[in-house]
């Protein structure tokens, strides 16, 4: 894994669904690879370019799928010095549409923060695409304690609005497009959103204010740049390109101007709308031929639904005008063939159409104003800034056909406002939509959120696990608390390793006594935070609960029932409600009263109830779900986080450390330990202290040579093996 090359930005861009690749992108192939895919790509190269960035990656879905390009199941994929794309595997390997990936969406928040601890370094922002990535961005700035930027590109509301308004049943709006789950989604990344970057202040004022977390002054409008080596107008000198000759065979005057619309087959494109404008202009027969470029296609039968009812209808509109020799409609492209298809249209004098029924932004309409083309747009978004700035064309109702015709002839005509639209577009572009220009702009926004989001008088809320190379976990009553001078010099300790060494609480109290307790002590918020025996898993200092944890220990859950048949046993009397949990149940016990734990366990698994019993201190019971517990919950953010269970050193006092101690976690038994622990001395990897609380923490640390920096463990690795740790 290729690490950052010093110390400056590193940014991680998130664009999950769609194809992405560094080249030859396939735009227009479904609905799902589109603008928003070209844009993630050229800001990842954009960014990667300045000098204040060391390492730009973008994180999308690794698909491994015999109907796609091999392309997309490499992992990682250099797109230019200090740019990557990072492909993650998220739920099935097969390409999936967006609206399939959401159940999948929380097993790449672990792989994104797998991927994090590779490169070994906690990214400076995180910037999230559309809904989907919205989620996960959000997950991951709240988990790694950084800002998050995201970009909607088009938002739920505003489709559920308009597909409400053609008709479209409510429900089969939710079926077809998970429409709740993406508004939800929505609302969560605004929520958690340090800035939200928006293409138009139409998107800002008419859009994002349907929101809840509607919040003005999170927002900026930085509109996306255009690669002015790519998009450029004609030089007489350049040669007919070789794909002029699939447009040729369609028209009977080629070298007539050309009209040119360039979108996905999709209803909202309003294609349809466009053909009837050419079709009923019979002045625009004359003067000019129409090209529509709508994605690729083999056979439109194998389509799916939408784009192949809009291509029919194309294709009926078609014979009914009898348009046959004036417009052209070719079933395949290539990314390297859009800026030719700009230049030829340039070349004979045409204009660019987008007729959209809405349009967030419209890149077409830049990468045709930087190849000197004049524009005809819908009064939309993005268009209505973009024909401001550029001062290069018109705007039209894309509902009003007779207009649209008119507008198109109206901007062919008159030769000389032509080159005027056509120089002016070209210096617009330069000005408000070069990458150069956006990238200045967006850094210099980004610096503003890092001073917001890590105040000087506030310690930092950056989580450190993705850069640590092991982890101290403590037990807090009885191990980290009862020697206040040892507490002091265990967190001078771990303060003296400069960041390598990952702080984490695992403790029987819930979430509140834990902080009670730690404010008590002066004990700083840790990087992770165990409560209630296991069952409750939180992250840095903004308390993050981990909800993949809350589902996992679900299995097998009957809190209810188990109550009722613990209610019969002797020597058992429920805790206060506070100490109640969503998944412990906790009691006091009578030792000389109750059931030895293994008849309670006889007695749950008789009425087929399944649950883990720990008891400690001979006082409590807990009652867990049978996949909770401190053990299991240190070992699952050692999967999550990437850390090796030998990289982890846990310390305790009690019963309900027992699990977390065994195994291959380096474990510190204080010594002020509880009886329960006996039965440890002599296993590998369990040292017994000879001090107590912290300070025997702070000897444990010292056996292993935890804290040392280089190899782990020095002392692990050398002397007499394994017997040298098994007593102390």
């Amino acid at each position: 894994m290729n690490e950052a090359r010093g110390e400056g930005l590193y940014l991680v861009l998130i664009s999950i669904h769609g194809l992405i690749r560094g080249g030859h992108l396939e735009l227009g192939r479904d609905p799902d690879t589109g603008g928003q895919v070209q844009y993630a790509v050229e800001l990842t190269r954009a960014l990667a370019a300045d000098p204040a960035v060391d390492r730009v990656d973008l994180l999308t879905r690794q698909v491994c799928d015999a109907r796609v390009h091999p392309d997309y199941a490499v992992p990682q994929e250099e797109i230019a010095e200090g740019a990557y794309i990072i492909r993650l595997p998220c739920g099935p390997r097969r390409y999936l549409r967006k609206e399939l990936l959401w159940p999948h969406l929380d097993a790449f928040v672990d792989n994104a923060l797998q991927h994090a601890r590779r490169v070994g370094r906690t990214p400076d922002i995180i910037h999230s695409h559309y809904a989907d990535s919205g989620y996960v961005g959000a997950r991951l700035s709240q988990l790694m304690g950084i800002p998050l930027i995201h970009t909607g590109h088009s938002l739920g509301r505003v489709k559920q609005e308009r597909l409400l308004a053609s008709g479209m049943a409510e429900n089969v709006i939710e079926s077809q497009y998970n429409i709740s789950q993406r508004i939800e989604a929505e609302e969560i990344a605004l929520g958690n959103a340090s800035l939200v970057v928006a293409s138009t202040n139409q998107e800002i004022e008419e859009q994002y204010s349907q929101y809840e977390n509607y919040h003005p002054k999170r927002m900026v409008v930085i509109p996306p740049g255009v690669d002015l080596s790519r998009f450029r107008p004609p030089r007489r000198s350049d040669p007919l390109p070789d794909y002029a000759a699939e447009i040729h065979r369609f028209l009977r005057y080629p070298r007539k101007p050309m009209i040119l619309a360039l979108s996905r087959a999709d209803e909202r494109k309003n294609i349809a709308t466009l053909v009837r404008a050419f079709g009923e202009n019979q002045q625009l027969h004359d003067l000019a031929n129409l090209v529509i470029i709508a994605g690729n296609r083999e056979d439109i039968d194998t389509l799916e639904k939408g784009s192949k009812e809009v291509l029919q209808a194309l294709l009926l509109m078609i014979d009914r005008y009898d348009l046959y020799g004036r417009i052209a409609y070719p079933k395949h492209h290539k990314s390297t063939d859009v800026p030719e298809l700009y230049r030829m249209a340039a070349r004979v004098r045409g204009v660019f159409v987008n007729p959209a029924l809405t349009e967030p932004f419209g890149l077409t309409l830049i990468e045709a104003a930087a190849s000197g083309l004049p524009l005809v747009a819908t009064e939309d978004g993005g268009p209505i800034d973009i024909i401001r700035h550029c001062n290069n064309g018109l705007l039209i109702d894309p509902l009003d056909a007779d207009a649209l015709g008119a507008a198109l002839l109206n901007a062919l005509a008159d030769r000389e406002r032509w080159r005027r639209w056509s120089k002016s577009g070209l210096s617009g572009v330069r000005r408000y939509y070069s990458w150069t220009a956006h990238v200045k702009r967006y850094l210099r926004e980004l610096q503003r959120v890092k001073r917001r989001y890590h105040k000087p008088v506030i310690r930092s809320h950056k989580s450190r696990l993705p850069a640590v190379d092991r982890i101290l976990v403590a037990d807090i009553d009885n191990t980290l608390i009862g020697d206040r001078e040892g507490l002091d010099l265990l967190l001078h300790r771990l303060r003296e390793a400069e960041g390598r060494i990952g702080f984490g609480i695992a403790t029987g109290r819930h979430l509140n006594s834990a902080l009670k307790v730690m404010k008590e002590w002066n004990i700083p918020k840790p990087d992770l935070l165990i409560t209630s025996v296991g069952s409750e898993l939180h992250y840095g200092t903004g308390l993050v609960e981990d909800m993949g944890w809350q589902r996992h220990i679900d299995y097998l859950w009957k809190p209810e029932a188990l109550r009722e048949a613990l209610d019969s046993l002797p020597g058992l009397k429920l805790q206060a409600r506070i100490n109640q949990r969503k998944f412990k149940i906790s009691y006091n016990v009578n030792p000389d009263k109750m059931p030895v734990l293994q008849e309670i366990r006889a007695h749950l698994r008789r009425l087929d109830l399944h649950a883990r019993l720990i008891y400690s201190h001979q006082a409590y019971l807990d009652v867990l779900p049978v996949r909770a517990s401190k053990g299991m919950a240190v070992r699952y953010l050692a999967m999550r986080w990437g850390v090796p269970p030998e990289c982890l050193l846990v310390a305790g006092d009690s019963g309900n450390d027992e699990e977390m101690l065994s195994g291959n976690t380096l474990g510190v038994v204080v010594g002020n330990y509880s009886p329960e622990l006996e039965p440890l001395r002599g296993r590998p990897r369990i040292y017994f202290a000879k001090a107590g609380f912290a300070r025997g923490i702070v000897e444990g640390m010292d056996h292993y040579g935890f804290l040392e920096a280089g190899s782990l463990f020095p002392k692990l690795h050398s002397g007499a093996g394994a017997g040298s740790l098994q007593t102390g």
